[in-house]
């Protein structure tokens, strides 16, 4: 069981990577881009012998800690947590060469109660190793389905972004490829829920399952072609809620509003997938 001053007080380990023009690369394939070779937008992204600006929601494969709530000093029930929430601002440019520091530590654990779960948020600071400059500030919140009733406090909550009630001016249809997990989680997530059939279904799933923050880089790149013309400079900051699972293989289709406003469902089973997103572009 979590014991609520322990696990708020948990050294998370830092985290430390080197960069490379190949790895920007990869994760922007791995997310979609380059898909079309008659579009040169998308192609700078990808193309090692382009300028190759980074893709600003890269910040979130980058610096891993560990899975360190599997630490059995954490009292987190790991088998049962989903990943709620995420949100990033992004302060400078991500270095294509170089290497970058992920701090992270836990900002509260909010106690629905017993049986309802609990809610980790948790914070983390990207870092330039050589400039020392902060690149991108991320927030995630972590639903721990079975760790409700440890007499934490039970406020307060996160409030969610409300989408707009008007239609959406944008719609943006992405499709996913079958071997989509297989390639993202080369950027280091190598959870086999997304490799190994066995382990899928014993989640509950027919098959493998995309990853959450897959699903978020599709966003960005609807989001980056829509409001940003490609222009990976403008992009401020990105914030979703996690609803539902992908599969890989699936349609994706987008919906933006102009005030950067989103949401994603999964066009052949018409389930919200993505849900509450904002985004923040410079103009």
């Amino acid at each position: 069981m979590i014991k609520y001053d322990e696990l708020l007080r948990y050294p998370i380990p830092e985290g430390r990577q080197k960069l490379s023009r190949r790895d920007t690369a990869l994760y922007a394939l791995s997310v979609g881009l380059g898909q079309d070779p008659l579009d040169t937008r998308q192609l700078q992204f990808v193309d090692s012998t382009r300028a190759l600006p980074a893709l600003p929601f890269m910040a979130v494969v980058l610096a891993p800690h560990g899975f360190w709530m599997a630490d059995p000093k954490t009292g987190i029930d790991v088998v049962r947590l989903v990943h709620g929430e995420q949100s990033m601002q992004f302060h400078a440019p991500l270095p294509v060469d170089g290497e970058v520091i992920g701090r992270t530590r836990i900002v509260d654990i909010i106690d629905k109660g017993d049986g309802k779960g609990a809610l980790l948020y948790t914070s983390k600071e990207l870092i330039d190793a050589t400039t020392g400059e902060l690149i991108t500030s991320l927030h995630s919140t972590t639903f721990l389905r079975g760790d409700g009733g440890f007499g934490g406090p039970n406020g307060p909550v996160k409030p969610i972004h409300t989408l707009p009630e008007r239609a959406p001016e944008f719609r943006v249809e992405l499709r996913t490829r079958p071997e989509q997990a297989l390639l993202y989680r080369l950027n280091g997530d190598y959870n086999p829920l997304h490799s190994d059939p066995a382990v899928a279904a014993k989640a509950g799933f027919d098959r493998p399952i995309l990853h959450g923050l897959c699903t978020l880089g599709l966003c960005g790149h609807a989001l980056l072609r829509t409001l940003c013309d490609y222009d990976a400079s403008r992009m401020r900051s990105l914030a979703l809620r996690f609803s539902s699972p992908v599969f890989p293989g699936e349609t994706l289709a987008i919906e933006i509003w102009s005030d950067g406003s989103f949401r994603a469902q999964a066009v052949e089973r018409q389930v919200t997938v993505i849900n509450n997103g904002r985004a923040e572009v410079a103009v």
